[in-house]
Parts: C-alpha cells; sequence; structure tokens
C-alpha cells in the first residue's frame, strides 16, 4: 500500500511542475512556463512568435488555424503553437526575433527556420516534409487517391525501375522541394488506372488543367524549373502568400495585369488572358492584381497608373534592376498581349522610364524641381555641383527632411555654382540612378560629374558641411547615425 501511495505522490509532483498548455483553434497557446514542456512532449513542433498588432501575423493567424486543425484530423505528429512575443519577452529575446511574424520548427529538439510559404496547405506541406520522408512510396490505387485528393497539387513519379536515373534524379528534387508532396509509385495497376507511362512525372491539380506530364529526361535543375511553372496557375493572383513564390522564383519575367474585381473585371479578362499565360509559360509569369485590395495602391502608383485607369498591362524584369515595360496598344485583348509580351521577348521594346510634366516655374524657388526631362541637363552641368534629394511624398523622413532642405536652398541660393534640387522619385525614374530608399541625397560634383551619396543625419548643420567639403564629410559615426527601424516605409524594390 505504501508503495503505490509512493508512486502517486511521485506522479502529482511530476504534474504539478507542468504549467497547462492551452489551445485556441487547435493551436497551442505557449509562453515561458509551459514552453519547454512543449518542446519535450512533442517531436515536431511549429512556433510562430507574432504580435497582436502586426498586419502580417493578423493575416497568417487563420491559415494557421486551419493549418493546425487538419494537422491534428489527420493524425500528424506535428502540432502547431504560437508565443505572443510582445508579453513573452524572454521567449522573444532568447529566439534572436527580428520580425514578426517569426516561425521556427522544432524537430527532436532541433531548431529550424521555417522558410515555406504562409497558406494553410503549405504549411502543411512543410512540416509534412521536414517530419517525414521526402516523398511516400505509393503501392495501391486507393494510396494515390488518398495522397492525390486532399491536395491543391500532388506530384508522383512514375517509374518501373526505382533506380534509375530518372527516378533518382526525381527522388532529389523531392529532397529539395519543400512547397509540395512528392510520391512514387511502381504499381502497374496505378500505371493502368491513371494511363502513364513508365518514366513520366505527373504533377496533379485542383486548378487550370487537372493534370501535367514531365518526361523522365531531366536532370535535376530542369526539372525544378518546371515544377515551378507546372504548379503556378496560369494566371497567379497576387498576394502576400504568393509573392515570394513569384518573385523568388526562376522565371524573372513577368506579366502584370491589374484589374478591378469589384467592376467584374476577372469575369471579364481572365479567359482572355489564360490563352496567352499558356503560349508564354515557361518563360513569362502571367500576374494578376486586384487593384481593389488598399495594399495594392502603391504598385499602381509605382507603375505610374490610377485605379479609373484598369484594366492596364505591365511587363517587369527581375535579373538585375527591375525594368519595366509599357505596351503601345492598352486594350487588354488576348491579340494584344500576345503582340505585347512577343516584342518584349525579341527585345524590341523600350523601356519605360515614368517622368512628370516639367513645371513652368520648376527654377523659381532656391530648391530646384526636377523631373525626368530636366534631371540631365541640370544634374550633369559641369559648371555647378549639384545637391538633389530623392523623395518619396508619402515618405515619414521625406517630410520631416522638408522644412530643412528649404532652409539649406535658402542657404546657398546666391551660391553661383551649387544648385539644390529635389526630385519625386516615385514620379519620375532615371536609366543611370537607381534609388532604393527614401530620401536620398546625391551630390552630383561639376567637372567631373562624380555622384557622391550624403549619408550623415538629416541636419541642417550636417548637409552644410557635406556641401562645404565638396563631399567628403559625408558619413556620420556610429553613434549619431539616424536611426530609422520605426519608420514604416517601404524600400521602392519592395512595392
Amino acid at each position: 500500500m505504501k508503495f503505490f501511495t509512493l508512486i502517486f505522490a511521485i506522479i502529482c509532483v511530476v504534474t504539478s511542475t507542468f504549467a497547462k498548455i492551452e489551445t485556441e483553434d487547435s493551436v497551442l497557446v505557449l509562453t515561458k512556463d509551459n514552453f519547454e514542456e512543449a518542446i519535450e512532449q512533442y517531436d515536431y513542433l511549429l512556433v510562430e512568435f507574432y504580435a497582436p498588432w502586426c498586419g502580417h501575423c493578423k493575416s497568417l493567424a487563420p491559415e494557421y488555424a486551419k493549418a493546425a486543425k487538419k494537422l491534428e484530423e489527420d493524425g500528424s505528429p506535428v502540432k502547431l503553437a504560437k508565443v505572443d512575443a510582445t508579453v513573452e519577452i524572454e521567449l522573444a529575446d532568447k529566439h534572436e526575433l527580428r520580425g514578426y511574424p517569426t516561425l521556427k520548427f522544432y524537430r527532436k529538439g532541433s531548431i529550424i527556420d521555417y522558410s515555406g510559404h504562409r497558406q494553410a496547405h503549405d504549411i502543411i506541406n512543410w512540416v509534412t516534409k521536414k517530419s517525414g520522408p521526402a516523398y511516400k512510396h505509393l503501392t495501391t490505387v486507393d494510396e494515390v487517391k488518398s495522397f492525390i485528393e486532399p491536395k491543391d497539387v500532388a506530384i508522383i513519379g512514375f517509374f518501373k525501375d526505382m533506380k534509375s536515373d530518372g527516378a533518382n534524379a526525381y527522388l532529389k528534387v523531392a529532397n529539395a522541394l519543400d512547397d509540395h508532396v512528392f510520391g512514387i509509385s511502381d504499381n502497374d495497376e496505378v500505371f493502368n488506372e491513371y494511363g502513364v507511362e513508365n518514366g513520366k512525372i505527373v504533377i496533379f491539380k485542383k486548378f487550370d488543367e487537372s493534370r501535367s506530364e514531365l518526361n523522365e529526361e531531366l536532370d535535376v535543375k530542369k526539372l525544378q524549373n518546371l515544377i515551378f511553372v507546372y504548379t503556378l496557375p496560369l494566371v497567379v493572383d497576387f498576394n502576400p502568400d504568393t509573392a515570394q513564390k513569384i518573385f523568388d522564383g526562376n522565371i524573372k519575367k513577368h506579366l502584370l495585369v491589374f484589374l478591378s474585381k469589384e467592376a467584374g473585371h476577372f469575369e471579364e479578362y481572365i479567359d482572355k488572358i489564360k490563352e496567352p499565360a499558356k503560349k508564354f509559360r515557361g518563360e513569362v509569369v502571367f500576374v494578376k492584381i486586384n487593384v481593389d485590395e488598399s495594399d495594392h495602391e502603391r504598385i499602381l502608383e509605382f507603375f505610374g497608373t490610377k485605379k479609373d485607369e484598369v484594366p492596364v498591362m505591365r511587363i517587369i524584369t527581375l535579373e538585375q534592376n527591375m525594368t519595366k515595360y509599357k505596351p503601345d496598344k492598352p486594350e487588354l485583348t488576348s491579340e494584344n498581349i500576345v503582340e505585347f509580351v512577343t516584342a518584349f521577348l525579341e527585345g524590341k521594346l523600350k523601356k519605360h522610364l515614368l517622368t512628370e510634366d516639367l513645371p513652368e516655374d520648376w527654377d523659381k524657388n532656391p530648391v530646384k524641381v526636377l523631373v525626368g526631362t530636366n534631371f540631365h541637363e541640370v544634374a550633369y552641368d559641369k559648371n555647378k555641383n549639384v545637391l538633389v534629394e530623392f523623395y518619396a511624398p508619402w515618405c515619414g523622413h521625406c517630410k520631416n527632411l522638408a522644412p530643412i532642405y528649404e532652409a539649406l536652398g535658402e542657404k546657398y541660393k546666391n551660391t553661383e555654382d551649387l544648385v539644390i534640387a529635389k526630385m519625386d522619385a516615385t514620379a519620375n525614374e532615371l536609366e543611370d540612378v537607381k534609388i532604393i530608399d527614401y530620401p536620398t541625397i546625391i551630390l552630383f560634383k561639376k567637372e567631373t560629374n562624380e555622384a557622391v551619396e550624403y549619408l550623415n543625419r538629416r541636419t541642417l548643420e550636417g548637409l552644410s558641411e557635406f556641401i562645404d567639403s565638396n563631399g567628403t564629410s559625408r558619413v556620420a559615426s556610429e553613434e549619431v547615425q539616424e536611426d530609422d527601424e520605426d519608420d514604416d516605409v517601404p524600400r521602392k524594390d519592395e512595392l
């Protein structure tokens, strides 16, 4: 009797040391009191560190909960958890968070940074791959059906010789890619059921054409590229979850079509876009952008167009610097799209650079106004030093700088060999000057036209010293560098 009493007492002591782990929508809610317990209890645990005010966290929440519930229903060993990093400061510091949301995957004690996308099926695919084999050996027709049915995209290699070169290349790709689930089958009944020849790789999907077949005579790199191409919809919807997949992909040429869902453009134009998209598949990614989304207004501005001008299309390339192209025929028809993309691929189009009309009084005030058409004439005048502020109208730092910059212009208005100027870099673009951050201040030196960027604090004294030293005093010491971390202004290349 004493023995059982002792065991009961030990159990009570052990259980009392563990904090209860609550759940919300199938997601474990972790704190500093139960975090270690969760790590010990679950071999596979994906943890989201979030901030309640973070917009990206709010967008992720329903997808994260959907993924957690699906994993739970499927009996997966993977659990999803979340930590409010604004409350659990100790855990946030321990994990050296640099932004929200941050996702970490605990795999039997080791930590892996989450590198997948943020839709429920992407999360499920990623954690499934990380917690088990890279592919599933499918031995019956029923197994194949169960493998395909719940997924938007499922990839299966059909190989009667599992050690063939084609099968080896396929399995290497399965190990390398986390975005999708991979299966492999050598079963004759499966081959017959799906009408597939030996050596074929089939992408089953719930959009566009229901399946795409790839040949085995592919090396790993080519196969990865084709899987990227054929697992994307013909016309990809642009949103925070697909943006990373689009821009990180191997195809750097994109046709962007701006449409208004509210105006019925999706129903009217998508079918017209799909045929050209199929024609240029593998060369150009076709992307549709709903201009009714408030987050997309900045993108319209970046391309120099307005919501009341849609539907419109543009081509961009991301191979080095982003370049943009505008069609001669703006009407959104299949024929015009084909003509536009063909001319682009054949190198017959000129880059589209935004420029405003030159104001009649551009040189009336101490701070001169530059646009795309007068920039080179003024900035590269070899008889004058020219200081140019490249700004964005919506930029908080630019607004703070405005009165200081006006005072600078007033101070040097009578200096004959110096021009103080500004240019709205969101409305005017230059082939030879690439602006990433706002504001950017550059001194173009007389005689040489050497461009020197100002990197000191944005004060009248600092700017004056920069001018007086002919651009040699431009970098602030570490302790006086301006802290921009709290500014929510995006870089131009993030638009």
